[in-house]
């Protein structure tokens, strides 16, 4: 039903076959049909429109003055157009007209009046994948929704006043078509579809932050006064192909109605910049259209656009394997995501993603971009809408990204509602929050080396690997933005913590430490659990003094009550003195603790001591930092650990 002989190569947006004029006997009809049949909708447009204005009206040219605008993506006067022709003259309109309306509602954001028309499409266009995709699911918008990518948008600099679309990467560069200018004979020489000038081809270089810079007119023999677009260098950056105008060697090729339609073109890199040996592929013909190529990741297989025999819609995807000695397998339809509809720009990530556009989804407006991952076969699976903001309810198309980059571009209409002049081409890069925290003791605010952190998404999944935190506690998670995340950190003797994390809707990070609470406060240690102090030693000194006996005696007293108390002493230096020296005297200062207690009655056989030297300092007086007498001092202790 939706199937025509031809598409435009900026959006591959297909033309309307003109049935034969009902209004022969209007010479300015008559004219205006000539110009319409030859997709010079521009010149038709104008003689469409006075005729109207001049009081003669029918169905067919509400028709027809809607194409002229449908298929320069011009959708808000297209409505206009369309809502008179179902308005006045309903026996008249078919199932397109209501398609092709509903389409346009969604390009004005207007959901409920193109759910309308899509139902009476349903009603009156039967069993067609259209009205499946919609029928099969009414809450499409949630979906979408739901399902969105999250990316950032902005125009890159190259872009012109006039149509800018199509990029493809090369090398560390990207091609792209422009219709900045066509100048032949001293004029500016344009396209009688849209009063367009002629697209070629360029090339500019990619900065830092992924901007486009130095655009330069790709050199060689690509570039012609007709139009060139769409391109895909193979990884070696020695051959290209691209989609022309029907044109080769200086001459012309028509179909049966003279229409000069659009064919894929293969070119080889000399030297450094010079593209030439231009050649037509094989399975190119006069009598279709063939465009917008990508190629699979092993270059074997080549996609592309097309309305040859076999396409079910208005544009199929397509592909023909490559074969070892440079020739082609006959084409093959896509047919797993291909509709009645549009589908065009296929691009094959690093990935293995299949991104493309269509209309004939369930969609946010105009072309969506969908993605599905291909089989081992090189065959989609499940086709996702990238949601917005990769999509918009006007044209969006031409995407291509590099997952290793988390970066890439796309093409769309969205500023504007002059249709082909408002492409623009856009960066695309994933948004992405980096979230860092370090674990700690609740009670003190020490880090907390060792504790492992597990990331999780808000349904509890796991994301990656659990982190085991090192000597600083810290952890870093990189998330996806406007999301919500659960993070938790278990240690031993702590209680489990777990916080929750909402990203925000743009790149950067933030900041999620975790507190974590001890199971039991004081564990093993006594002087915890008798509220007791460390006790202090003189600079250089390892007897017991007197503040320090009034400590013991704490120590003593719960050994006495409790015969079941086995202690261990540990006793510490600060950092002055050489290692060695510490060592021994720390073990003095171990020794003359215990012989303490064990003066005082303490079986001997309850304790053990030792010396730790100036290896386990509570503070940041190492060798050679100036510190005071009073942090030193805090260094010159002893503690008391309960035994198992």
């Amino acid at each position: 039903m939706f199937k025509t002989s031809h598409f435009f190569v900026l959006l591959m947006a297909m033309a309307f076959l003109a049935t034969p004029s009902v209004l022969g006997q209007k010479t300015q009809l008559k004219k205006a049909d000539k110009e319409y049949e030859k997709y010079a909708y521009i010149d038709a447009q104008k003689v469409y429109l006075q005729v109207v204005q001049e009081g003669y009206v029918s169905a067919e040219i509400y028709k027809k003055l809607g194409n002229t605008y449908y298929f320069n993506s011009e959708y808000v006067d297209a409505a206009k157009w369309y809502k008179r022709l179902v308005d006045d003259y309903p026996a008249d309109a078919v199932p397109e007209d209501y398609y092709r309306l509903a389409q346009c509602y969604k390009s004005m954001g207007n959901y409920e009046e193109s759910d309308a028309m899509m139902a009476r499409f349903v009603e009156l266009g039967g069993d067609t994948d259209i009205a499946q995709n919609f029928t099969s699911n009414p809450d499409y918008l949630k979906d979408i929704a739901f399902g969105a990518k999250e990316y950032e948008l902005s125009k890159v600099a190259v872009n012109t006043t006039n149509s800018d679309f199509g990029p493809g990467y090369f090398g560390e560069k990207v091609i792209f078509a422009s219709a900045s200018d066509t100048i032949l004979d001293g004029k500016l020489k344009v396209h009688e579809w849209n009063n367009q000038p002629f697209l070629d081809l360029y090339v500019a270089d990619i900065t830092d932050s992924g901007d486009l810079e130095n655009i330069l007119r790709l050199n060689g023999d690509v570039n012609t006064k007709y139009h060139e677009s769409s391109a895909v260098v193979t990884k070696d950056g020695r051959t290209m192909y691209f989609t022309r105008n029907n044109y080769f060697e200086g001459k012309k090729g028509r179909d049966k109605n003279k229409s000069i339609l659009l064919k894929i073109y293969k070119a080889t890199l000399s030297g450094e910049t010079f593209w030439t040996n231009i050649q037509e592929l094989p399975f190119n013909s006069d009598e279709f259209s063939i465009a917008h190529p990508a190629l699979s990741n092993d270059g074997k297989r080549l996609y592309f656009s097309s309305d040859m025999e076999g396409t079910k819609g208005q544009s199929d995807i397509w592909y023909v394997n490559i074969n070892d000695d440079e020739t082609y397998s006959d084409p093959v339809n896509l047919e797993q995501i291909n509709t009645e509809a549009r589908e065009s720009f296929p691009f094959i990530s690093e990935a293995n993603n299949l991104y493309f556009s269509t209309d004939g989804q369930s969609g946010l407006g105009g072309l969506d971009i969908y993605m599905s991952p291909l089989d081992a076969n090189g065959l989609p699976t499940t086709i996702s809408n990238l949601g917005e903001p990769a999509n918009s309810v006007k044209d969006d198309f031409g995407f291509i990204f590099q997952e290793s980059k988390k970066m890439g571009y796309l093409s769309s209409n969205r500023d504007g509602d002059a249709g082909f002049v408002n492409d623009d081409i856009y960066l695309v890069k994933e948004c992405e929050m980096i979230i860092n925290g370090v674990v700690t003791d609740l009670s003190t605010g020490e880090l907390l080396p060792g504790a492992e952190v597990i990331f999780m998404d808000d349904a509890n999944n796991q994301i990656g690997e659990p982190v085991r935190v090192g000597s600083d506690a810290a952890y870093s998670f990189v998330a996806n933005c406007n999301s919500q995340y659960k993070i938790r950190a278990l240690k031993d003797r702590y209680i489990p913590k777990e916080i929750n994390v909402n990203t925000p809707g743009i790149s950067g990070e933030m900041n999620a430490p975790i507190a974590l609470e001890p199971d039991d406060p004081c564990g093993d240690d006594l002087g915890c659990i008798l509220d007791l102090q460390p006790i202090y030693f003189d600079l250089d000194r390892y007897n017991i003094r007197p503040d320090a006996a009034v400590e013991l005696a704490k120590v003593l007293a719960a050994m006495r009550q409790y015969p079941e108390l086995v202690i261990h002493i540990e006793s510490h230096t600060d950092s002055r003195a050489p290692d060695r020296y510490n060592e021994i005297l720390s073990e003095r200062r171990a020794q003359s603790t215990m012989s303490w207690l064990i003066d005082k009655g303490i079986d001997k056989n309850r304790l053990t001591a030792k010396g730790y030297g100036e290896y386990q300092l509570v503070n940041n007086c190492s060798n050679d930092v100036d510190c005071t007498e009073e942090q030193h001092q805090l260094n010159r202790r002893s503690m008391f650990i309960i035994q198992n």
